[in-house]
């Protein structure tokens, strides 16, 4: 039986996710402090991983209990701590002096700052998947070889679940319909395969371009996809995991739960 084996919630949109052992959903489905938090530059426009590649090279820290984020550049050991809401100036002028231009953070605590406004719950992918995309990139031909975990760090999915390679696929079927499926009880539905942007494709601690990633993806995608996946989603093949609602929200998950299709193989519309 499918069980989720681990929980990531990234605090600020594109910063670096902490693992956490248990989450609250909120009312809209997503989890709660996930994306929380948002950098947006003076045109009201993302600071984010598909804009800016420095980005990559931040690291950071956040205390759930505290509210306190602690920023660092790559390289470097120094820390700079910040409470998010009462030090949000400081913070703002550690992140503009950062990236050479003026930037501000802001908070939404509803359903937070998702690249799926219309499927904000919980993104999802297995480790089996992690591990068998991590062969296609195995260091043949000279290419530096990525592992699952690096992979992960790429996608940045929020749960993991222990199953086979590309189990997630089975979570959705076409454009007008979803894929009910629950979470240690949880209601979810299985929307869409996600579409990815630049961000896999860079190195995620230096920002780095990887060239030929996005290629190599694109043609294993397309011969591993799964037979029994309907095809309607694939006007590209740079898709990975799965992006969902959760009707049964406000909730909450655990490590451990198990994950479970519904045996009604049918859908519901979307």
């Amino acid at each position: 039986m499918p069980t989720l084996s681990a929980i990531r919630v990234h605090p600020v949109k594109s910063l670096d996710p902490e693992p956490v052992e248990s989450v609250r959903l909120t009312d809209s489905g997503a989890i709660e402090s996930d994306r929380r938090y948002a950098v947006f530059d003076a045109d009201g426009e993302y600071v984010n991983g598909k804009h800016e590649r420095r980005v990559h090279r931040i690291r950071s820290a956040y205390d759930f209990e505290r509210g306190t984020l602690r920023l660092r550049e790559q390289g470097s050991d120094e820390w700079d701590a910040f409470d998010l809401d009462a030090d949000r100036k400081d913070l703002d002028a550690w992140l503009s002096e950062f990236f050479g231009y003026d930037v501000t953070v802001r908070r939404d605590d509803e359903q937070g700052y998702p690249d799926d406004t219309s499927a904000g719950g919980p993104t999802l992918v297995s480790t089996g998947t992690l591990d068998a995309v991590a062969t296609w990139f195995d260091g043949e031909s000279g290419r530096p070889a990525i592992d699952a975990a690096e992979l992960r760090r790429r996608f940045r999915p929020n749960l993991v679940v222990d199953a086979p390679a590309f189990w997630e696929d089975r979570l959705y079927a076409d454009r007008d319909s979803t894929v009910p499926f629950s979470v240690g009880g949880v209601e979810f539905a299985g929307v869409n395969p996600c579409q990815r942007c630049v961000v896999p494709t860079r190195d995620p601690t230096t920002g780095e371009a990887d060239d030929g990633f996005r290629q190599r993806f694109v043609e294993r995608r397309r011969a591993t996809l799964p037979e029994r996946v309907d095809r309607d989603w694939y006007d590209h093949f740079y898709r990975l995991m799965v992006n969902t609602r959760v009707p049964d929200a406000p909730a909450a998950l655990s490590v451990g739960d198990r994950v479970e299709r519904d045996r009604d193989p049918a859908t519901e519309s979307a």
